[in-house]
Protein backbone atom coordinates (compact mmCIF):
# COMPACT_ATOMS: atom_id res chain seq x y z
CA UNK A 1 0.00 0.00 0.00
CA UNK A 2 1.38 3.37 -1.21
CA UNK A 3 1.46 6.15 1.42
CA UNK A 4 0.02 9.87 0.45
CA UNK A 5 3.95 10.53 0.22
CA UNK A 6 4.80 8.19 -2.58
CA UNK A 7 1.36 8.54 -4.25
CA UNK A 8 2.61 12.08 -4.97
CA UNK A 9 5.33 11.44 -5.61
CA UNK A 10 4.70 9.02 -8.21
CA UNK A 11 2.16 11.74 -9.57
CA UNK A 12 4.45 14.83 -10.05
CA UNK A 13 7.80 13.14 -11.80
CA UNK A 14 7.67 16.56 -14.25
CA UNK A 15 5.80 20.18 -14.65
CA UNK A 16 4.80 21.35 -17.34
CA UNK A 17 4.66 25.16 -17.39
CA UNK A 18 3.19 27.25 -20.39
CA UNK A 19 2.92 30.37 -20.71
CA UNK A 20 -0.18 32.19 -23.09
CA UNK A 21 -0.50 35.71 -24.96
CA UNK A 22 -3.37 37.93 -23.87
CA UNK A 23 -6.11 36.97 -26.30
CA UNK A 24 -6.78 34.06 -24.34
CA UNK A 25 -8.88 36.02 -21.88
CA UNK A 26 -11.30 36.49 -24.67
CA UNK A 27 -12.92 33.54 -24.48
CA UNK A 28 -15.94 34.81 -22.50
CA UNK A 29 -16.46 36.84 -25.75
CA UNK A 30 -15.99 33.43 -27.52
CA UNK A 31 -18.97 32.19 -25.21
CA UNK A 32 -20.96 35.41 -25.37
CA UNK A 33 -21.19 35.18 -29.40
CA UNK A 34 -21.84 31.92 -29.51
CA UNK A 35 -24.97 31.80 -27.51
CA UNK A 36 -26.49 35.30 -28.68
CA UNK A 37 -25.67 33.69 -32.03
CA UNK A 38 -28.03 30.94 -31.06
CA UNK A 39 -30.48 33.19 -29.61
CA UNK A 40 -30.50 35.44 -32.46
CA UNK A 41 -31.60 32.82 -35.02
CA UNK A 42 -34.26 31.97 -32.44
CA UNK A 43 -35.68 35.49 -32.47
CA UNK A 44 -34.76 36.37 -36.04
CA UNK A 45 -34.81 40.32 -35.97
CA UNK A 46 -32.11 41.96 -34.55
CA UNK A 47 -32.85 42.57 -30.56
CA UNK A 48 -31.25 45.33 -29.08
CA UNK A 49 -30.95 43.68 -25.49
CA UNK A 50 -28.74 40.82 -27.19
CA UNK A 51 -26.71 43.39 -28.85
CA UNK A 52 -26.14 45.61 -25.76
CA UNK A 53 -24.87 42.80 -23.36
CA UNK A 54 -22.64 41.54 -26.89
CA UNK A 55 -20.97 45.27 -26.65
CA UNK A 56 -20.90 45.28 -22.47
CA UNK A 57 -18.91 42.20 -22.35
CA UNK A 58 -16.84 43.64 -25.19
CA UNK A 59 -16.00 46.50 -23.62
CA UNK A 60 -15.26 45.11 -20.47
CA UNK A 61 -13.22 42.19 -21.72
CA UNK A 62 -10.79 44.86 -23.60
CA UNK A 63 -10.97 47.06 -20.78
CA UNK A 64 -9.23 44.61 -18.66
CA UNK A 65 -6.88 42.91 -20.87
CA UNK A 66 -5.93 46.71 -21.45
CA UNK A 67 -5.35 47.47 -17.61
CA UNK A 68 -3.35 45.33 -14.59
CA UNK A 69 -5.00 45.10 -11.81
CA UNK A 70 -2.60 44.94 -9.11
CA UNK A 71 -4.80 46.07 -6.35
CA UNK A 72 -8.23 43.94 -5.45
CA UNK A 73 -9.89 46.71 -4.00
CA UNK A 74 -9.02 49.07 -7.03
CA UNK A 75 -9.96 46.42 -9.69
CA UNK A 76 -13.84 46.56 -7.95
CA UNK A 77 -14.28 50.21 -7.71
CA UNK A 78 -12.74 50.36 -12.03
CA UNK A 79 -15.34 47.38 -12.26
CA UNK A 80 -18.13 48.78 -10.28
CA UNK A 81 -17.43 52.24 -12.40
CA UNK A 82 -17.60 50.75 -15.71
CA UNK A 83 -20.73 48.41 -15.12
CA UNK A 84 -22.42 51.55 -13.98
CA UNK A 85 -21.73 53.77 -16.45
CA UNK A 86 -22.61 50.57 -19.03
CA UNK A 87 -26.25 50.53 -17.50
CA UNK A 88 -26.49 53.71 -17.41
CA UNK A 89 -25.64 54.41 -20.80
CA UNK A 90 -27.89 51.17 -22.49
CA UNK A 91 -30.13 49.82 -20.39
CA UNK A 92 -31.60 51.63 -17.43
CA UNK A 93 -34.96 54.33 -19.12
CA UNK A 94 -34.69 57.85 -18.35
CA UNK A 95 -31.27 57.92 -17.24
CA UNK A 96 -28.31 60.14 -18.29
CA UNK A 97 -29.45 59.72 -21.75
CA UNK A 98 -32.19 61.31 -23.38
CA UNK A 99 -35.82 59.88 -23.74
CA UNK A 100 -35.90 56.78 -26.44
CA UNK A 101 -31.87 56.13 -25.99
CA UNK A 102 -32.85 53.26 -24.19
CA UNK A 103 -34.57 51.58 -27.75
CA UNK A 104 -30.80 52.09 -29.15
CA UNK A 105 -30.78 49.13 -31.30
CA UNK A 106 -26.81 48.57 -32.56
CA UNK A 107 -28.16 45.59 -35.17
CA UNK A 108 -26.09 42.93 -34.49
CA UNK A 109 -27.42 40.03 -36.56
CA UNK A 110 -27.00 36.22 -35.73
CA UNK A 111 -25.28 36.47 -38.76
CA UNK A 112 -22.35 38.73 -36.80
CA UNK A 113 -22.35 36.81 -33.89
CA UNK A 114 -21.81 33.69 -35.77
CA UNK A 115 -18.45 35.38 -37.75
CA UNK A 116 -17.10 36.50 -34.21
CA UNK A 117 -17.52 33.34 -32.67
CA UNK A 118 -15.97 31.48 -36.03
CA UNK A 119 -13.34 33.97 -35.70
CA UNK A 120 -12.52 33.96 -31.91
CA UNK A 121 -12.96 30.57 -31.89
CA UNK A 122 -9.82 29.77 -34.75
CA UNK A 123 -7.73 32.01 -33.01
CA UNK A 124 -7.83 30.52 -29.52
CA UNK A 125 -7.69 26.96 -30.57
CA UNK A 126 -4.23 27.97 -32.54
CA UNK A 127 -3.36 29.64 -29.19
CA UNK A 128 -4.63 26.45 -27.34
CA UNK A 129 -3.10 24.16 -29.93
CA UNK A 130 0.35 26.28 -30.26
CA UNK A 131 0.98 26.03 -26.92
CA UNK A 132 0.88 22.25 -26.52
CA UNK A 133 4.37 22.71 -28.57
CA UNK A 134 6.24 25.54 -26.50
CA UNK A 135 6.62 25.05 -22.79
CA UNK A 136 8.94 24.71 -20.37
CA UNK A 137 9.30 21.17 -18.30
CA UNK A 138 10.65 20.91 -15.18
CA UNK A 139 11.80 17.25 -13.73
CA UNK A 140 13.72 16.73 -10.46
CA UNK A 141 17.06 17.47 -11.68
CA UNK A 142 16.47 19.36 -15.14
CA UNK A 143 14.50 21.40 -16.86
CA UNK A 144 14.45 21.97 -20.62
CA UNK A 145 12.26 24.22 -22.93
CA UNK A 146 10.61 22.33 -25.62
CA UNK A 147 9.35 24.38 -28.50
CA UNK A 148 8.55 22.32 -31.87
CA UNK A 149 7.61 18.78 -32.23
CA UNK A 150 11.41 17.99 -32.89
CA UNK A 151 13.05 20.76 -31.70
CA UNK A 152 16.29 19.79 -29.02
CA UNK A 153 16.89 21.96 -26.19
CA UNK A 154 19.61 22.66 -24.05
CA UNK A 155 19.04 21.20 -20.34
CA UNK A 156 19.55 23.11 -17.38
CA UNK A 157 20.15 21.52 -14.15
CA UNK A 158 17.41 22.74 -11.35
CA UNK A 159 19.97 22.53 -8.53
CA UNK A 160 19.66 25.90 -7.10
CA UNK A 161 17.02 26.88 -9.21
CA UNK A 162 14.66 29.70 -7.63
CA UNK A 163 10.90 30.54 -8.56
CA UNK A 164 9.02 33.98 -8.27
CA UNK A 165 5.07 33.79 -8.27
CA UNK A 166 3.69 37.05 -9.11
CA UNK A 167 0.03 37.47 -9.49
CA UNK A 168 0.02 41.15 -11.72
CA UNK A 169 -3.80 40.87 -12.47
CA UNK A 170 -6.61 40.06 -10.05
CA UNK A 171 -8.53 39.91 -13.16
CA UNK A 172 -6.80 37.56 -15.13
CA UNK A 173 -6.24 35.68 -11.41
CA UNK A 174 -10.04 35.83 -10.90
CA UNK A 175 -11.16 34.30 -14.26
CA UNK A 176 -8.24 31.60 -15.59
CA UNK A 177 -6.23 31.32 -12.15
CA UNK A 178 -3.41 33.38 -14.26
CA UNK A 179 -0.58 34.86 -13.04
CA UNK A 180 3.46 35.13 -13.74
CA UNK A 181 6.44 32.56 -12.97
CA UNK A 182 9.91 33.70 -13.13
CA UNK A 183 12.05 31.21 -13.13
CA UNK A 184 15.83 32.10 -12.03
CA UNK A 185 18.42 28.91 -12.57
CA UNK A 186 21.50 28.68 -10.37
CA UNK A 187 22.99 29.53 -13.86
CA UNK A 188 22.27 31.18 -17.09
CA UNK A 189 19.49 33.76 -17.96
CA UNK A 190 16.32 34.24 -15.82
CA UNK A 191 13.37 32.72 -17.69
CA UNK A 192 9.99 34.86 -17.10
CA UNK A 193 6.61 33.47 -18.07
CA UNK A 194 4.06 36.09 -17.74
CA UNK A 195 0.63 34.14 -18.16
CA UNK A 196 0.69 30.73 -16.59
CA UNK A 197 -2.47 29.11 -15.82
CA UNK A 198 -3.63 27.90 -12.55
CA UNK A 199 -0.51 29.49 -11.19
CA UNK A 200 -1.04 28.64 -7.27
CA UNK A 201 -0.88 24.95 -8.32
CA UNK A 202 1.85 25.15 -10.34
CA UNK A 203 4.18 26.80 -8.01
CA UNK A 204 3.16 24.31 -5.21
CA UNK A 205 4.05 21.28 -7.54
CA UNK A 206 7.34 23.01 -7.96
CA UNK A 207 7.95 23.96 -4.70
CA UNK A 208 7.40 20.40 -3.94
CA UNK A 209 9.43 18.63 -6.53
CA UNK A 210 12.31 20.93 -5.59
CA UNK A 211 12.12 20.11 -2.08
CA UNK A 212 12.61 16.22 -3.05
CA UNK A 213 15.32 16.64 -5.84
CA UNK A 214 17.09 13.08 -6.12
CA UNK A 215 20.62 13.56 -5.11
CA UNK A 216 23.64 12.35 -6.97
CA UNK A 217 25.81 9.02 -6.36
CA UNK A 218 28.54 11.52 -4.91
CA UNK A 219 26.24 13.57 -2.76
CA UNK A 220 24.85 10.33 -1.37
CA UNK A 221 28.76 9.06 -0.95
CA UNK A 222 29.59 11.89 1.05
CA UNK A 223 26.20 11.39 3.02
Amino acid sequence: MLTMSEKKTKAINEIKLRSYPKVIFLYPLLIASFFLWILQMVFGEPEAWFGNIWMIIFFVNLFIMAFDFSSTKFFLLILAVVIIILLLVFLLPGGILPAGTFDFNIGLTAEFYFVVTIVLAFILGLVVISAQFDYWKIERNEMYHKKGIFTSAERIPTKGLRILKEIPDVFEFFVLRAGSITLMPGHGDVIPLTTVLNVNKKSEQIDWLLSHISMEPDELDNH
